[in-house]
C-alpha cells in the first residue's frame, strides 16, 4: 500500500505504530529523532510522515516544519502522533504545516482514518521541469 515513515524516541510506540500499518499491508520506514527523519524523508520520500513531538534535539514541531517548508519534502503529509494534547500544541502543529493530530495511546481505527484522509488529499508530487 503506502510507505510511512515513523519518527518517535520511543521503542515500545514505534513497536504499536509498526504493527499497526504493517498488518495493513503498509511499509514502514524507521527513524528515532527529528533529524534523522527529516533525512530519511528527504531520501526515501515516504507517502506519509507520523511524528512525534517531544524527541532530543530536533523536536517534532521544528523537524514538522522543515519538512513542510522544504519544496524537496512538502507534498508529504505529516500526521503528528503524541503524549502532548493541549489545544496550543495541536494549534502549533497546524502552523507547523501538520495535517492531523492524534494523541497517544493511539487508537488504531483513529489513526488509519487520518492516514487515509492524509494520502488522499496528497498532492501530486512536483515534476522536474523538462530540459
Amino acid at each position: 500500500m503506502a510507505r510511512i515513515l515513523i519518527v518517535d524516541d520511543s521503542p515500545t510506540e514505534m513497536f504499536k505504530l509498526t504493527e499497526m500499518l504493517k498488518k495493513r499491508g503498509h511499509e514502514v520506514l524507521q527513524a528515532v529523532n527529528g533529524a534523522d527523519g527529516v533525512a530519511l524523508a528527504r531520501q526515501e520520500k515516504p507517502d506519509a510522515v507520523l511524528m512525534d513531538i517531544v524527541m532530543q534535539g530536533l523536536n517534532g514541531f521544528q523537524a514538522t516544519r522543515q519538512l513542510t517548508k522544504d519544496p524537496e519534502t512538502s507534498a508529504i503529509p505529516v500526521i503528528v502522533v503524541t503524549t502532548k494534547d493541549q489545544e496550543t500544541d495541536v494549534l502549533w502543529a497546524k502552523r507547523q504545516g501538520a495535517v492531523d493530530y492524534i494523541t497517544k495511546p493511539v487508537d488504531e481505527a483513529l489513526l488509519i482514518q487520518a492516514l487515509k484522509n492524509a494520502l488522499a488529499t496528497k498532492p501530486a508530487s512536483p515534476r522536474p521541469p523538462h530540459a
